[in-house]
């Protein structure tokens, strides 16, 4: 995924499905520096994880 594609979905008003590794996920926080995001999964909150934008994938 872009950069600027995490951060408009981290700023959406509405829930848009993300996945990582197949796993519907969270978007809390972009780093655009770094090109990576903090996600949780949506079944899991406790779960962050710091993963590269690469990984995730709009549905």
């Amino acid at each position: 995924m872009q950069t600027h594609r995490a951060k408009e979905i981290t700023e959406a008003p509405n829930m848009i499905n993300v996945t990582y590794n197949g796993t519907p996920i969270y978007i809390q926080h972009v780093d655009e520096k770094n090109e990576t995001a903090r996600i949780y999964p949506l079944d899991n909150p406790q779960e962050e994880m710091e993963v590269a934008l690469r990984g995730l994938e709009e549905k």
